[in-house]
C-alpha cells in the first residue's frame, strides 16, 4: 500500500538535488551554508519517520542555526534570458498546461484513488489519498513539462534550485507552522478557545457559532501564518464542539469551508512569507507589503462568502 511516505520520499530527492547544485555552483558565496540547510532538510524528509524524535529535533535546530548564519544565492541557471524570452514567444498560455496539470490530476487522483485496491487491499492509504495524489500529480506535471519543451534533463532541478534559494527559510514555514499547529492542539490550546468562545461571545445560534468559527481561522492564521496550523487548534475549539456537535453541522461541509476561511487570512497577513513578502521581494516591489494590500479587499469578500457558504449549506 502507498503512504505519505513516498510522498516524503520524492520531497527528500528533490531537496537533496537543490542541495548537491548548489555544492557545485561556485557563483553562490555562501554555497556550502545553503548546501547544508538543504541537505538537513533532504535528511528530515528521508529519514525522518525512522528518527529518533531527539534526532530530529537537534536537526532542525541545526537548520536554524544555519539559516540563522545566513543563506546565499548562485547565478547559474539552466537557460540564457534570451532562450526563456523565445521560448515564452513560441509556447504563449500553452506555458500554463503542466502548471494545470497538477491541480486537474490531484482532483482525479484523490476521488479515484480512494477506490483501488490490488488483492483485496487500498492501493494508496485512504485517509491519504489526497496528500498522495498531489505527489503523484506534480511529477505528471513535470514530466509533462519535460515532454512538451524538451529542456535538458538537469533543468527541473536546476530551477527548482533558484527558486527555493529565492525563497530561502522560508519556504520551511508551511511544514513547520503545520506542526506548530498539531502541538498547539495536543496542549489542549483548542479547549482553551472553545472556553473562552463560549464564555465571551454570543454563540447562541448556529450563524454565531459559524461566524465565529470562519472569522476565527482567518484571525489565528493571520497570527500563526498558516491555516494548517489553524485549523486544528480553531476546529478542536469552536468548529467541531459548536457548529457540529451542538447544532448538528456536516462535518465536511464545516471543516473544508473553514480551512478556507483561513486561507483568507492567509491573504492578509506578512506571517505567510512565503506567500506574500518573498513575492514582493522578487517582483522588486517598493512596498513590501503591496502584494498584502492587493489582497485585502478580495480576502474579505471571500471570508463573508465563505460564512454564507457555510450557513446555507452546513445546516440542510
Amino acid at each position: 500500500m502507498i503512504t505519505l511516505e513516498a510522498t516524503y520520499v520524492l520531497m527528500g530527492l528533490m531537496v537533496g538535488g537543490i542541495a548537491a547544485v548548489n555544492a557545485r555552483d561556485a557563483t553562490n558565496p555562501r554555497r556550502w551554508r545553503t548546501t547544508a540547510f538543504w541537505t538537513l532538510y533532504a535528511l528530515l524528509f528521508l529519514a525522518g519517520s525512522y528518527l529518533p524524535a531527539l534526532v530530529s529535533g537537534v536537526l532542525v535546530l541545526s537548520m536554524v542555526g544555519v539559516a540563522a548564519a545566513g543563506l546565499g544565492q548562485g547565478t547559474a541557471t539552466s537557460s540564457t534570458t534570451e532562450s526563456r524570452s523565445a521560448s515564452a514567444a513560441r509556447w504563449k498560455n500553452r506555458l500554463f498546461v503542466p502548471v494545470l496539470v497538477v491541480p486537474v490530476a490531484t482532483f482525479a487522483g484523490s476521488v479515484a484513488l480512494k477506490g483501488l485496491t490490488v488483492n483485496g487491499r487500498p492501493l494508496v492509504d485512504p485517509k491519504q489519498a489526497t496528500q498522495i495524489a498531489l505527489g503523484l500529480a506534480t511529477v505528471l506535471g513535470l514530466g509533462t513539462a519535460l515532454v512538451m519543451l524538451r529542456p535538458p534533463l538537469s533543468a527541473s532541478i536546476t530551477e527548482a534550485r533558484r527558486l527555493m534559494d529565492s525563497v530561502g527559510w522560508a519556504a520551511v514555514l508551511p511544514q513547520s507552522l503545520a506542526a506548530l499547529g498539531a502541538v498547539f492542539a495536543a496542549a489542549g490550546v483548542g479547549t482553551v478557545i472553545a472556553d473562552l468562545s463560549t464564555t465571551y461571545l454570543p454563540l447562541g445560534t448556529p450563524l454565531a457559532a459559524v461566524i465565529a468559527y470562519a472569522v476565527g481561522m482567518a484571525l489565528f492564521t493571520m497570527v500563526m501564518g498558516n491555516a494548517f496550523a489553524a485549523f486544528p487548534v480553531m476546529t478542536a475549539g469552536i468548529g467541531l464542539p459548536l457548529v457540529v456537535q451542538q447544532y448538528h453541522g456536516d462535518v465536511v461541509i464545516v471543516t473544508a469551508i473553514g480551512m478556507l476561511s483561513g486561507f483568507c487570512g492567509t491573504l492578509m497577513t506578512p506571517m505567510a512569507a512565503n506567500y506574500n513578502i518573498v513575492p514582493a521581494a522578487l517582483l522588486e516591489l517598493r512596498d513590501r507589503y503591496g502584494v498584502i494590500r492587493a489582497q485585502v479587499p478580495t480576502a474579505l469578500i471571500l471570508l463573508v462568502a465563505n460564512i454564507v457558504l457555510m450557513a446555507v449549506f452546513a445546516f440542510r
